[in-house]
């Protein structure tokens, strides 16, 4: 049953009135430089900020062993002593609606060159209705707006009629791991919310990802003998080539995927870094290079790596000297895979009724080509993900930056989604 028109625009109203508090609580993450490894005092504060709220917490460090054998999981060879998760749980006097896991990662990617950015990337900056920093609009924004819709509520004197879980977690940036961790210590729910940056939208279908690196051995000698080496380098370059052949060969087959019919290029192949050699005058002996490609939905991550390392060994048949020293595949971070958020559940009809209310606009969805968490709630809980963010620029990129008018819209839609949901007891 939908909300009446006065409770929602109470409920609107009450986020306005807490918005540049807000804002404030989201610059002051975005302080916490919450790169790989280093998310420990992000997570410790939105530790202290949820429990000052009154929600019950449980902060842990992700322990490799006791997800390794899910089928989820992203195979890892980083240190993980410092990958912390943090879930703040609150409970109804009584459970009445239907449970909800809000959810948020706190990682961010490296900065890049500091010189490319109008101001540092970890001192967020406001500019009319634009908050810039590294991590700010993914996915910090979206962290605090699920935190102020529970807030908004609070200040009309409600809390949910339902179990709510607001999850922080890491390693969405490179394994998806952290939400693999807190699912199976039992978080789960109803239904899911991640507000990522996703330009007011729902997503409908994401691809998965496969992270590799490829490892090459030459021979080296002398550049005065350069004929009689093998460059390590050269050859990785026709390693490359192939991979770009592997890419179009697999857009070449999205009819066959629905929703990734109409996309220009749904499979996107990326070098992201190489390395190799010893000296500028001998030809190199070794080089690597890491990779990162995508894959549909429905296609199983170890379907699709033996499919590149099949594909490698018969570009490497072309080669003389990796015919008979081929190189070698190692799948060191993402190994994940896609998911298709099926039309008409409950949980999408309900943020529909909401996003009009916040927006007074139609809820659109659309597909993308990068990695979302979702795919752990739809395909390993079995939960309807609604992945629905805020209008962003530059993530990934230099001046990362949200739109607060977004922001605010969406924290809306994500408190009228509770409300209904989960429904609202008095506190």
């Amino acid at each position: 049953m939908s909300l009446s028109p006065e409770l929602t625009q109470k409920i609107l109203a009450a986020v306005e009135e807490g918005f540049e508090e807000q804002i404030a609580f989201t610059e002051a993450l975005g302080r916490y430089p919450s790169l790989r490894g280093q998310e420990a005092t992000a997570q410790d504060f939105l530790h202290d900020e949820l429990k000052k709220r009154g929600y019950a917490m449980d902060r842990w460090t992700i322990e490799v062993d006791d997800i390794r054998h899910h089928p989820g999981f992203s195979p890892v060879e980083v240190d993980y002593s410092n990958a912390i998760n943090v879930v703040g749980t609150l409970r109804p006097r009584e459970e009445k609606g239907k449970s909800l896991v809000l959810n948020g990662h706190v990682d961010v990617v490296p900065e890049g060159p500091l010189d490319m950015w109008s101001s540092p990337p970890f001192e967020p900056r406001r500019d009319g209705d634009w908050l810039y920093g590294r991590g700010i609009a993914d996915m910090k924004a979206g962290i605090a707006a699920n935190i102020f819709a529970v807030d908004a509520l609070k200040r009309l004197g409600y809390r949910p009629a339902a179990t709510v879980y607001q999850q922080s977690v890491v390693e969405e940036e490179c394994t998806g791991n952290g939400a693999l961790a807190a699912l199976l210590r039992g978080y789960n729910a109803d239904a899911a919310i991640i507000p990522e940056p996703e330009d007011d939208k729902l997503v409908r279908a994401n691809t998965g990802v496969l992270w590799f690196r490829v490892r090459v051995q030459g021979v080296p000698v002398h550049v005065r003998e350069a004929g009689s080496g093998a460059n390590a380098i050269e050859a990785a370059y026709e390693l490359i080539k192939g991979l770009r052949d592997l890419e179009a060969a697999w857009n070449d087959q999205k009819g066959d995927h629905r929703y990734f019919e109409d996309l220009d290029h749904p499979i996107n192949f990326n070098v992201g870094k190489i390395a190799g050699g010893d000296w500028a005058s001998s030809v190199p002996a070794w080089c690597e290079f890491d990779c990162r490609i995508a894959l549909y939905p429905g296609i199983k991550a170890a379907d699709a790596a033996r499919e590149i390392e099949d594909h490698l060994r018969r570009v490497s048949d072309g080669i003389p000297f990796l015919a008979n020293n081929p190189p070698q595949v190692i799948f060191n971070g993402f190994f994940a895979e896609g998911y298709v958020l099926e039309e008409g559940t409950e949980a999408e009809e309900t943020l529909a009724r909401a996003h009009m209310a916040s927006y007074a606009k139609p809820l659109e969805s659309f597909v993308t080509p990068g990695y979302l968490d979702g795919r752990v709630f739809v395909i390993y809980g079995e939960t309807p993900c609604l992945v629905y963010g805020p209008y962003s620029e530059a993530i990934h990129g230099f001046d990362e930056r949200v739109k607060l008018s977004s922001v605010k819209r969406v924290t809306g839609t994500i408190a009228l989604f509770i409300a209904e949901w989960c429904g609202l007891e008095e506190i």
